[in-house]
């Protein structure tokens, strides 16, 4: 009979507890399901790679398979402490007979995981009710189409914001001749299977024996066979390539030679390496015999029904042997293919993640300020802003427009690759949020020529990187060269905003830690219910604070396995980016700046409320500084002091506070309406550059003296980024806070999926 069957290998290594904000019994619960049709996939397969490493009161049970919903459930799990490892080793392979599909997959698998959980206090039966009664988390993935002929990949599993775990999993996926071997009878829904290591036990064999309710063209899963081979055999070699270790495939060239039976239906190209191997280094099996079949499709038609199905069974045997080959060499090789899968998943995410973000690259203008012209020139045009483009468009509107002309590009695409696709994202791309990638390229120290505006990036980045080492050089004092050995601290301290929480950047920080689970994070609590003050009240707080925490974490290093060099990195949220600033300007931190790495700001006023254009947000702020007369409202605005020059902005903005950090990344979004939006970017705004008051001459003397420290030489080439993040707005609907845009203020906290965007991108930074 012509029939295939799509097997799913769904391997669970580890479940790693980032954020969860309970203790208690977990379980993970996994199904799968055709996405445009009621076929469920059926576990035919469970194979516990290695026992468990938890203790005796960690574990409860077994794990089981339903019948009801055909789906699998891990054994249930105690859940103690943050970051703990639960290792579970467990491999389960699910069967979906094709049905209505005549040949190559048309419909895409949607993949379901779902975190089960009970208190702490439950046992026995009342645990397993608890457990099965509804999901604490869902998430899903969709395996397209062109991924079921076959596929080997890395699959995260984080659930939501509120359940922030990883679970290791990775795919496998192989389309099979239907009945090419033959399982035990299925595991009944009230009974499991103890994890025994290196034991397996076998399922359901429903979906192998299904037959298709249609008649099925013979010769349309003949060629589904023999892509589904070729791509099996490709990635046979590439696993095998990556973890440096050989397949098994002796027996596999003898039976390539059965090919010729077919001729000239089927062609097989069998490749042999010509020359002398030594034996101390023996070839790859790949290298030695390689093969990959070519259909003479126009020849199918000519054949008999009996002829066809002996070409069936025989393409059937072949990939079900090269199936089996894969899942002992990844019996064996387990740890290692996951890591391979993991870091060629990292490398692809930029390649899947653009369809929401564009890049551009800009020369960063060498002053803002000509020397001695605060007045119009006689014909009305004033040359300070002469080279400036469309000064009377507002960047923010532009901003905004751009990026919607992008998100309605995106609902009109069509979706389809081989990776498999976080429905979290791909569920309704139009309402993810967009990120406008702005690289700005270094230039020298401004001067005060009147057309120093835009010159040659190439001329200026050549003479901006050397002297920036031979700057650096200079600066770096004697005996200071760090060990080799011993190990690299990195540390990231994560602030506040205005009248926040310590907890505000967990999403941000939880990505972070994706990225790099070796580093140490300073949720900052110095200022938590105290954001009212002065502002240099909060920065010497946190100053503190950090100090107290790098030195602890120094010591402990030091007595361990040795201090080898220090990473400082911070990530503010709203006022809580002034605060740093300030707390990088106190004296006490001056031991530590050498050590700044990475900054990222989100939607921080680094210039102030100077010229912000929200009259609602403006009315709030005088309220504030009437019935509460709170003093950092009063800085934000400039009413501190009569004298501009002596204001705390204006100060701080003369202290180097951004100079010593190797990279910076300024986010900010055209619908928050809580920062002006130049404020946000550090850039030139359309109302100073046409101000020719004592105000306006202020303003651009602080703009300039933000971006002199980021133009200032430095011993690496130094990374500026601006992201603009425009968040799907259709969901908020019309209230005070979308009126006002604290939605999109609030959003930076509320989802990660821009964070993911950038840090994945961009992961060199934040490592």
């Amino acid at each position: 009979m012509f029939k295939t069957v799509q097997e799913i290998g769904v391997y669970i290594h580890r479940f790693h507890n980032l954020d969860l904000f309970q203790q208690g019994w977990y379980q993970i619960k996994i199904s799968m399901r055709y996405e445009d049709s009621d076929i469920l996939g059926t576990p035919t397969r469970v194979v516990q790679y290695e026992a468990p490493e938890l203790g005796y009161d960690d574990i409860y049970g077994v794990w089981r398979i339903d019948d009801r919903d055909n789906s699998f459930s891990t054994q249930p799990f105690r859940i103690k402490y943050a970051r703990q490892d639960i290792l579970l080793s467990i491999l389960i392979s699910f069967t979906l007979s094709p049905g209505k599909y005549e040949g190559l997959p048309t419909s895409a698998v949607i993949l379901k995981f779902e975190l089960m959980h009970a208190p702490i206090t439950e046992y026995g039966s009342e645990l397993q009710a608890s457990l099965h009664s509804s999901p604490a988390a869902v998430h899903e993935f969709r395996i397209p189409p062109k991924a079921l002929l076959g596929l080997h990949s890395y699959c995260p599993v984080h659930f939501d914001a509120f359940h922030v775990v990883l679970v290791d999993v990775s795919i496998h996926v192989s389309l099979l001749k239907a009945g090419s071997h033959t399982p035990s009878s299925k595991v009944p829904s009230h009974s499991g299977s103890k994890a025994i290591a290196g034991g397996s036990t076998d399922g359901s064999s429903r979906a192998l024996g299904q037959v298709a309710s249609v008649v099925v063209k013979p010769h349309m899963l003949v060629k589904a066979l023999v892509d589904s081979f070729n791509t099996l055999l490709e990635d046979l070699q590439k696993l095998s390539e990556g973890i440096n270790g050989a397949i098994d495939m002796t027996e596999f060239a003898s039976r390539m030679d059965g090919i010729n039976l077919f001729h000239p239906i089927l062609k097989a190209n069998i490749g042999t390496v010509v020359g002398d191997v030594s034996e101390e280094l023996p070839q790859n099996d790949f290298e030695k015999a390689t093969a990959t079949l070519e259909l003479q499709s126009g020849l199918l038609h000519t054949l008999s029904d009996d002829d066809l199905l002996n070409v069936f069974d025989f393409l059937g045997d072949q990939v079900f042997y090269l199936w089996n080959n894969f899942l002992n060499f990844h019996r064996a090789n387990n740890r290692k293919i996951l890591k391979y899968l993991r870091d060629t998943w990292a490398k692809d995410r930029r390649a899947e993640w653009s369809i929401w973000m564009v890049y551009s690259k800009v020369e960063m203008p060498h002053h803002y300020l000509n020397s001695g012209i605060d007045e119009p020139s006689k014909n009305g045009v004033h040359k300070r802003v002469s080279s400036l483009l469309k000064l009377n468009d507002d960047p923010a509107q532009i901003a905004a427009t751009r990026a919607e002309l992008h998100r309605r590009s995106i609902a009109q695409m069509k979706i389809n690759n081989r990776f498999i696709q976080d429905m979290y994202i791909f569920g309704d791309p139009s309402r993810i949020p967009i990120v406008i990638v702005e690289r700005v390229m270094n230039a020298p120290r401004r001067t005060f020529s009147e057309n120093s505006y835009f010159r040659n990036v190439d001329v200026i980045d050549k003479l901006g990187s050397q002297t920036g080492r031979s700057s650096e050089a200079g600066k770096k004092p004697c005996g200071t060269s760090q060990p080799q050995k011993g190990r690299e601290l990195k540390i990231v301290v994560f602030v506040h905003g205005f009248q926040g929480h310590h907890l505000d950047l967990r999403l941000i920080r939880n990505q972070w830690l994706l990225i790099d689970p070796k580093i140490d994070f300073l949720m900052s609590e110095g200022n938590e219910e105290k954001t009212s003050g002065d502002f240099r009240e909060m920065g010497f707080r946190l100053a503190h604070e950090v100090i107290s925490f790098v030195k602890k974490k120094m010591d402990k290093v030091s007595r361990t396995v040795g201090l080898r060099n220090i990473k400082l990195s911070f990530v503010g949220h709203s006022i809580g980016n002034i605060i740093i600033r300030a707390a990088l300007a106190e004296s006490i931190m001056e031991p530590y700046l050498r050590y700044l790495n990475t900054y990222v700001s989100v939607s921080g006023p680094h210039l102030g409320y100077l010229y912000s254009s929200n009259s609602l947000f403006n009315s709030g702020m005088w309220l504030l500084k009437k019935l509460k007369s709170t003093v950092c409202i009063h800085q934000l605005t400039f009413t501190d002091d009569p004298d501009l020059k002596k204001t705390f902005f204006y100060k701080l903005s003369q202290q180097k506070t951004l100079e010593n950090f190797r990279h910076i990344i300024l986010l900010s979004s055209p619908q928050d309406g809580y920062v002006p939006y130049h404020s946000a970017r550090i850039e030139l705004c359309q109302a100073a550059s046409w101000d020719y008051s004592k105000k306006g001459k202020v303003f651009l003397e602080m703009l300039n003296n933000c971006l002199d420290q980021i133009r200032a030489p430095s011993s690496e080439q130094r990374v500026f980024m601006r992201c603009d993040v425009n968040f799907d707005t259709s969901s908020y609907g019309k209230n005070l806070n979308t009126i006002i845009g604290r939605a999109a203020h609030i959003e930076f906290l509320e989802s990660d999926t821009f964070a993911k965007f950038i840090m994945w991108s961009f992961p060199e930074l934040f490592q």
